[in-house]
């Protein structure tokens, strides 16, 4: 294996922001590619085999872009980067940042983070319906209620409606206090949070109080039709299949439905079949309804987030597979002893 060393030249405005607080991106680099990096004077010399050398200055190159972009690096843009890496599609990083969907209140930009994302968000542009399926953190509700709140400001959309089935998470909290808004507010939580950090509490309220911003539960939208409307089913892998038919049947005239799912975190009833589940099986074929599905490698949450998930996935799929090799020992040993 053949040492090699390749030569970076980082301005220094930039350093702090690729290496991290005390170099902890270069260390994860260092650690992934089995290099060595070393800083002197704006100059970053690395170290290593052929192939990690050259991954690990493509990846610092991309970093670089980002941050001359104004990006504040993250960890999971870093741990992102590399996963490309191996892949030889760490270019793509610089690429997705490219799709700005709108900015916070504090003007933060909201862009997609990584190719499962982009993906998400083209579809939600050029389809009238999108599923959005996958585990927790990978953005599908928030990109979602980005993409409405773009849609509204630009007169794309009339009003829009977020909603998500009224169901409890595994745990039964008894008769809640209040009247009826106040016992179903809980469940809406997540949503108003996104709504108030994407457009702020103001406008929220003053266009909340028109009438041109909903949110409620899935069971107030029975009977309506929706037109003109930009609508988003959260929490889709717990609605039943008839719930998930009434709300897919609303849907009129200039509008578009986002329906978001994580088919790992059902909280209906022993028995009760999922709505999303039937929905991916029936509708697939149909050409102007996308299905996005997002993995593990999406999550944009803290970095241990995506680690939970692959664990919690890892073992979900151990548990699948079939035991028949203990039953062949047993019933290996049960004719040892018949023979004996």
């Amino acid at each position: 294996m053949s040492i090699t060393e390749t030569i970076i030249d980082i301005p220094i405005e930039h350093e702090k922001n690729v290496f991290g607080n005390y170099d902890s991106y270069i260390k994860i680099i260092e650690k992934t590619l089995n290099v060595t990096i070393i800083e002197r004077n704006g100059e970053i010399k690395v170290i290593g085999d052929t192939e990690g050398a050259a991954k690990a200055k493509s990846i610092i190159l991309q970093l670089l872009e980002l941050s001359k972009r104004g990006n504040n690096i993250t960890e999971q843009q870093v741990n992102y980067a590399l996963s490309l890496s191996f892949e030889e599609k760490e270019k793509e990083i610089v690429e997705i940042d490219k799709e700005l969907i709108c900015h916070t209140i504090n003007g933060r930009p909201i862009k997609p983070k990584t190719i499962g994302q982009k993906n998400y968000v083209d579809q939600m542009r050029s389809k009238m319906i999108v599923f959005g399926i996958g585990p927790a953190g990978t953005g599908k509700t928030y990109l979602a209620i980005a993409m409405a709140v773009t849609a509204f400001k630009n007169d794309e959309v009339n009003k829009i409606i977020l909603t998500r089935p009224a169901i409890e998470a595994g745990e039964k909290l008894g008769f809640l206090p209040g009247d009826l808004q106040s016992k179903v507010d809980p469940y809406l939580r997540p949503l108003y949070d996104a709504l108030h950090q994407i457009m702020g509490p103001e406008a929220y309220l003053r266009n909340s109080e028109k009438g041109l911003i909903e949110v409620a539960p899935l069971a107030y939208m029975r009977g309506r039709t929706l037109d003109n409307a930009f609508i988003i089913l959260d929490e889709a892998q717990n609605t039943t299949p008839a719930q998930m038919k009434m709300f897919l049947t609303r849907i009129g005239y200039g509008s578009k439905a986002i329906i978001t799912g994580d088919l790992t975190q059902k909280d209906l009833p022993k028995g009760v079949n999922s709505g999303l589940d039937m929905a991916i099986k029936v509708l697939n074929k149909i050409e102007e309804i996308g299905f996005s599905y997002l993995t593990g490698q999406d999550v944009v949450r803290h970095p241990l987030v995506q680690k939970i998930v692959k664990a919690y996935d890892a073992y979900e799929e151990k548990q699948k597979q079939p035991k028949s090799s203990s039953k062949i020992k047993r019933g290996k040993r049960v004719e040892n002893i018949r023979s004996n």
